[in-house]
């Protein structure tokens, strides 16, 4: 499958260069991530310390009135605040006399097979995408150039077998009118905004509408169920940045949803869903519930504090407890998918699994897209299709597909819930510039990195071992 799956990318409007390259600096110090059932505190993938993302992956992480447990003891909605100055509310009704605005935040998908090739620039030119050495930073652009030139036409062919473009951003529209309908009838009137990491409507354009709207309490709600670097840590990377410079916004109060696996109403949304599709197979006590979700690398995990696996893993366990609860108690896998470039990825590979699985004799088999709440190309094709090919040709003979969650109702309910919950917590933004912008911005530094980096990256690109790695495993 095509590396824009990986997460999204640039687009046809064409970002002035500069303001692209502003957007991609390092994360801030004032972030932080609540989990339900852990705390660590763990680096972003510059790796900056003082400066560093900060993650909870195992214990309750404190940082104000942000976590919260409903009666079946799932945790609510992990959420970040930012900054100084609180401004706590104490009740529903105080926090609707503000204008309140939703910001979803997606990785947005090119809309014609012309998009697809700056949708791969967008991605690839992302830092936290594809993570280079300090020294190398400058390479970014070049080499997204590069491989989404060579990407393209794989990556059309994909696009093309779904209809010619990519559904996300209908789809994603469909779920923020059906969040407002939702939180208007929990009389919480609210301005939806969507706000794309790599195709329109760019996160830049959803934030300045958001500043003409004059909003006064904004809740970000990233539309992946687990935290991931590469995710949503790349999109609030890009909102701080932008609020930082910016003396209205950078007051603004905001609480950011930073993950919701764990919420009873996500929990038992999946349970529906998988529950209903067992009941189409012919003996659906012998299906194979097969979970595939998006993959990230290795280094990811283990170099850069990423909990996306551990969070992976959790929300796998809750959703399969919930149908034990049922009297469901099929046998159950989790993979990874959407593998791309060189590098290790987190295993066992989907593709890899579906042929061992098939050689063990399984014979009905039940996909769940668990990374996934709207469908897409990884959905629509590379399960649809690719996986659905290679399980059939692997012995598997009865196929069957969770859908995305889309709009399912008890889905969006749970969104708006989590919307209210987060409220209180919103603070104002607040993160000084760090150390390393600073020297970024030294003219004597930055000509030695270009010097002594150029000198490095010609040797390292035209290695013979980086050519073939190039040619056999990315391209």
């Amino acid at each position: 499958m095509d590396a824009a799956s990986c997460s999204g990318v640039l687009s046809r409007a064409k970002l002035p260069v500069s303001n692209l390259h502003k957007f991609n600096q390092t994360l801030g110090s004032h972030i932080v991530s609540v989990s339900c059932q852990s705390s660590e505190g763990l680096n972003n993938v510059n790796r900056v310390s003082s400066q560093a993302l900060a993650y909870t992956v195992r214990e309750s992480y404190l940082c104000g009135p942000v976590q919260r447990r409903n009666p079946a003891g799932i945790c609510a909605a992990g959420v970040a605040t930012y900054g100084e100055n609180a401004v706590e509310y104490e009740s529903h009704a105080q926090a609707a006399e503000d204008k309140v605005g939703v910001l979803l935040l997606n990785l947005g998908g090119p809309d014609t097979l012309h998009d697809v090739q700056p949708f791969l620039f967008n991605l690839f030119a992302d830092p936290d995408i594809i993570r280079l050495p300090r020294l190398f930073r400058f390479l970014q652009w070049p080499l997204a150039k590069l491989i989404s030139v060579v990407r393209a036409p794989k990556s059309k062919e994909g696009y093309a077998a779904i209809g010619g473009g990519s559904p996300l951003r209908k789809i994603t529209d469909e779920q923020a009118q059906a969040l407002k309908t939702a939180l208007e009838a929990k009389n919480l009137p609210v301005n939806v905004y969507v706000g794309m990491r790599y195709w329109y409507p760019f996160t830049e354009e959803a934030v300045q509408q958001i500043k003409r709207d004059r909003i006064t309490r904004l809740v970000v709600l990233p539309l992946y169920p687990q935290f991931s670097i590469s995710t949503t840590g790349s999109s609030i990377r890009v909102l701080q940045n932008i609020f930082r410079e910016d003396a209205y916004l950078s007051r603004l109060p905001v609480s950011i949803i930073r993950s919701w696996y764990q919420r009873e109403g996500y929990v038992n949304s999946m349970a529906d869903l998988i529950q209903k599709e067992l009941g189409k197979f012919q003996k659906p006590e012998e299906v194979m519930i097969f979970f595939s979700a998006h993959g990230v690398p290795v280094s990811y995990v283990e170099k850069a504090g990423d909990p996306y696996r551990d969070q992976m893993e959790e929300c796998i366990y809750l959703i399969m407890q919930r149908l034990k609860d049922r009297g469901i108690n099929n046998d159950h896998t989790l993979a990874y998918q959407s593998r791309v470039g060189p590098v290790k990825w987190l295993k066992p590979y989907t593709d890899e699994v579906l042929v061992e699985l098939g050689q063990k004799g399984v014979k009905s088999l039940l996909a769940i897209p668990v990374s996934f709440v709207s469908e897409h190309i990884e959905t629509l094709e590379e399960i649809d299709m690719e996986y659905k090919e290679l399980a059939l040709e692997s012995g598997i003979e009865n196929w069957g597909r969770v859908p995305a969650l889309n709009c399912t109702p008890s889905f969006i309910t749970d969104l708006a819930d989590a919307v209210i919950e987060a409220l209180p917590s919103a603070l104002a933004m607040s993160a000084p510039k760090n150390i390393s912008q600073e020297d970024d911005h030294n003219p004597v530094r930055y000509a030695i990195k270009m010097f002594f980096g150029s000198i490095l990256a010609f040797v390292l690109f035209f290695s013979p071992r980086m050519i073939n790695a190039f040619r056999n495993q990315l391209f």
